[in-house]
């Protein structure tokens, strides 16, 4: 029997932006590094980035399960 392999990476926030349906704003945490990255969505547009502090440093939070 196969193993049930764990999820690499969880949403920690999914926002619609007020007064557009069509767009979409995730938060996901890389389980594996901690890394957190900002996926938006706008009609037939996407785009992903790690989020940065202030200092231009990744933003990592504990990993933790759901």
């Amino acid at each position: 029997m196969a193993e049930k392999k764990e999820k690499r990476f969880m949403v920690v926030s999914n926002e619609t932006p007020k007064g557009n349906v069509f767009a979409n704003c995730l938060v996901l945490v890389d389980r594996e590094t901690g890394v957190n990255y900002l996926l938006a969505s706008n009609g037939s547009g996407t785009g992903l980035t790690p989020l940065l502090d202030r200092d231009g440093k990744p933003i990592v939070t504990s990993v933790y399960d759901e």
